[in-house]
Parts: C-alpha cells; structure tokens; sequence
C-alpha cells in the first residue's frame, strides 16, 4: 500500500564560498530547516522523522544540526551519497512517507568545504571512485588537474568525437547558467559573462573553463515532504507540490563498458528518468522546468540525452537553438545551476527540489518559468547514485 507524496516546505540559505561567512553547520542547517518548516506552515513537532545528508562531517552531525530545531527524540539518520547526498535524503524521506510509516518527515541537508577543487580524505584504504578513475586513465592517462574536471570532461571529448559538438557549445551552457543566475538571490556567483569570457577563463581541462566549473561551497538546504492525508487535514492543498515520480540507481556492468560517458553516469540517469517517468505516467515531453546536475558543463549537455530531452547525438542542438532557456522548450536550471549557484554536495538535491517547487507554485519572482506545471530534477553522484524526481502541480 503506498500513498500519495508531497513537498510542503522548502527553504534553503545562500551558498557562499568557505570561509566567507562566519557561520558553521548547525547554522546552515537551522536557517534551512526553520524557512522550510514555516513555508509549510507547520511546527517541528510535527515532524516524524528526519535524514540528514552530508559527505564532510563526523558521524552525527546530522543530529546535530537537527537539534537547532528542536529536541523531539525522533528518529534521524545521517546520508551520504556523494554529489547526491541532498536527493538520496530526500527520496528516503518519500519512501518512508509513501509506505506508510509517518505522516511528515524533514530531508535537511547541508556541507561545510574547503576551499578548492575536491579531494580524498582517506590515503589508508580504497578510494571509492577507483574503478571509475582507473577506467578512465587506462583510456585517457591522466593530467595534473582536478580528477573531477577529468573525469567529467573526458565525457565532454567523447560527445565531440561522436558526435561533433564543439567547445563553444559547452560554453554557450556556462554563458545560460551565470545568466540565469543573475536573478536568483540564493545563487553563490550573481554575475553575467558573455560567450566569449566563458571561452576565455582559464582552462581547468579542455573543453572546460573555469566559468563551465562548479565551485566548492558552504550552505544548507531542506525540504518537508508529507502524505496526502497530512497534507488535506492541515489544509495545504494550494501549496503542496506532488511528487509523482522519483527513482534512484547506482551503476550498472554498463558503466565500465569502456565509455567516458558512462562512467560519468549516462546510464544511471536514463534507467532512473525511465524509472520516474513510469512511476509517475509523465515525460520531458509534459515537463516545463528542469533542474539537472550541471557539475560542469559538459554534464548538462550529456544529461539532455540521459533524460530524453533529445535524441542522440542530438544535445548540442538543444543548447544551440535556444531551446533550454527562456523562451524556448524547457528552461533548465534556472536557479543558476550548481555551476553558477554552486554545489555545498549535501544541499544540492533539495537546492534543486526547492527551486523545482517554487516554479511550480509560481513563487519564483524573476526566475519564474511561464505556465510551469510539471518539473524535473536531476541529482548525480559519482561512486555512484543517480536521482531523478518528476514534480507535478495541480
């Protein structure tokens, strides 16, 4: 017996860069968790369980940051699903929702980085991306800059050899995200660049420039997802957003078929969007507004293909016609995307769940997407787990 799911809060803090605010994680944490739980409307004590995703951090520092809201001895469990972490929280909290066994549950997540591109804190056992990092070197070698930026640009090479993209295309996407994000106050990076400054950056691995980047950041985000039930005893019809689809999936044998693309997740997006689609009986072709994991640029244009957006082979018309951003079929990431708005790893999927649920109440203000009913999200970790969320407004 399942149940119908909704979000009926959300709230999140600005990204900012480490070190730049005087803050810590049970800060972040608590400004998230009070603005989702007064965007609901509803106390903390009505809240039946919560889990908490984090990767940097000991081990209950989800109760910690939990604790600012209140102290109520329910259940907490921490997260960590890499790049994920803020998504996986959230689909266990509809889980626990959809079968039944609470009413109201809160998904928090939040990171405190170092500045920097991102790095292991373990040299005394496995790196748990060594299958991928080894699959690509045997076919790529390796090059003194950020693993990551390999890993997800050698993914970028393949789609321009297969299919001949070109550099600008992927720069034509960072030049959409920094625009988008000009009119989002959350947003780490506010700043417009042309196409030629995004080509112009420095180069981090070809094709991307420092503007295609993610950068590291500190911030918290949250989310509060209840049951049909709830949701009609507390009167919250008009704001509660349905989820209507949701799947996760970790790799498959075909992530290691000898693809740069696979082992950048290609894979686990299609079998999740397939997963969401047909779970929720919706398509890209009914979405108005995607929020996808545009950790570099090169993502976002393979990501089009992985959630069926486009044919194959098919991504760079997408970027090139306009049909991605205002005015055009769908607008993707309109928050910024991580690239712009930036990517603290436990906030990012319920960043995304917040900016897909304001667009479809229509509380978006200048970022607000025309007639948006039906959103998409896109939540990827390496390591590995994807995440895909199909959102519907009544």
């Amino acid at each position: 017996m399942t149940t119908k799911t909704y979000v009926i809060g959300v709230g999140m803090t600005r990204f900012e860069k480490p070190g730049s605010r005087d803050w810590d994680y049970p800060d972040m944490g608590r400004e998230a968790g009070e603005k989702a739980l007064a965007d609901a409307g509803i106390d903390y004590s009505d809240i039946e369980s919560a889990f908490i995703g984090y990767c940097y951090g000991d081990s209950t520092s989800g109760q910690r940051a939990l604790y600012e809201l209140g102290l109520t001895g329910i259940p907490a469990v921490n997260v960590n699903n890499n790049c994920s972490t803020g998504s996986s929280a959230l689909y266990l909290g509809r889980r626990f929702v959809q079968g039944g066994l609470a009413d109201c549950v809160l998904a928090l997540g939040f990171e405190k980085m170092q500045k920097g591109s991102l790095k292991g804190n373990f040299e005394d056992r496995t790196n748990p991306m060594d299958k991928h990092f080894t699959d690509m070197v045997q076919r790529r070698g390796f090059e003194p800059a950020p693993p990551a930026a390999q890993l997800f640009g050698n993914a970028g090479r393949e789609y321009m050899e297969r299919y001949g993209v070109t550099a600008e295309t992927f720069a034509r996407i960072g030049e959409k995200n920094h625009r988008h994000s000009v009119n989002n106050p959350y947003s780490q990076f506010r700043d417009q660049y042309s196409l030629q400054d995004i080509l112009d950056a420095p180069t981090v691995y070809d094709p991307l420039t420092k503007l295609q980047c993610c950068p590291t950041s500190d911030g918290g985000a949250a989310a509060v997802v209840a049951s049909e039930r709830f949701v009609k005893e507390h009167g919250l019809e008009d704001r509660a957003v349905e989820i209507a689809g949701q799947a996760m999936t970790t790799d498959f044998d075909d992530t290691f078929e000898g693809s740069d693309m696979a082992i950048a997740g290609i894979h686990l997006t299609e079998a999740a969007a397939r997963q969401a689609y047909e779970e929720s009986g919706l398509g890209p072709e009914d979405a108005q507004v995607v929020e996808l994991h545009d950790c570099f640029s090169a993502n976002e244009l393979i990501t089009y293909q992985g959630l069926g957006l486009c044919a194959e082979g098919k991504a760079g018309e997408l970027i090139h016609d306009g049909a991605v951003t205002y005015g055009g079929r769908w607008v993707v990431n309109p928050s910024g995307g991580l690239i712009s708005k930036g990517h603290p790893l436990g906030a990012t999927g319920l960043a995304q769940c917040s900016e897909i649920t304001w667009q479809l109440r229509g509380d978006a203000e200048a970022r607000q997407v025309d007639g948006a009913r039906v959103g998409i999200q896109h939540n990827l970790g390496l390591g590995g787990a994807a995440v895909v969320t199909v959102y519907r407004k009544d």
